[in-house]
């Protein structure tokens, strides 16, 4: 007897979980979207296509889809990896392609370790070195000086991405 009532609860407890995820997702005809990552594009909205959504339950429209980029993403309030791959995952299924950035997921050290192993092999890009320098300034990393870094930034983000440095 004690085990059937204590089997209801957790059947009971499992249904509430279930209930309480599917009210935190949005289905879309692309598939489901959680609330954070709607909530990304809702606070994206107004910056890359000057519209302001509504509250409550908002399909984001192609032409946001197709302007957003992994720097939006990265940038945005709210949104980590896991929420920019979920974006970003939605956004191929509705034939928009966002790429995420090659040291997306990568710790600090794990990512210059990669640019001077890169770097010795005569492999590194100017759009590798950027892309670097964007996560370090983010994390304002003392190793390299922060404002030498937005400087590095800002001269290699101005010059064309030649063949591999050497």
């Amino acid at each position: 007897m004690v085990r059937t009532r204590q089997a209801d609860v957790r059947a009971n407890s499992s249904a509430k979980q279930s209930a309480r995820r599917g009210a935190t997702e949005f289905d879309s005809p692309a598939g489901v979207l959680s609330v954070r990552a709607l909530n990304v594009l809702k606070e994206l909205a107004p910056e890359l296509i000057g519209q302001i959504p509504p509250k409550g339950a908002w399909v984001p429209p192609d032409d946001l889809l197709q302007r957003l980029t992994a720097r939006h993403l990265m940038t945005a309030r709210n949104c980590g990896l896991q929420t920019a791959r979920e974006i970003v995952a939605w956004a191929r299924s509705r034939d928009v392609s966002i790429s995420l950035p090659l040291y997306a997921g990568k710790s600090l050290s794990q990512v210059w370790g990669s640019l001077v192993a890169r770097g010795s092999a005569g492999k590194l890009t100017r759009a590798e070195i950027a892309e670097a320098l964007e996560k370090s300034i983010r994390r304002k990393s003392a190793r390299i000086p922060v404002a030498f870094q937005v400087i590095l930034l800002k001269i290699l983000s101005s010059t064309y991405d030649q063949p591999p440095l050497s």
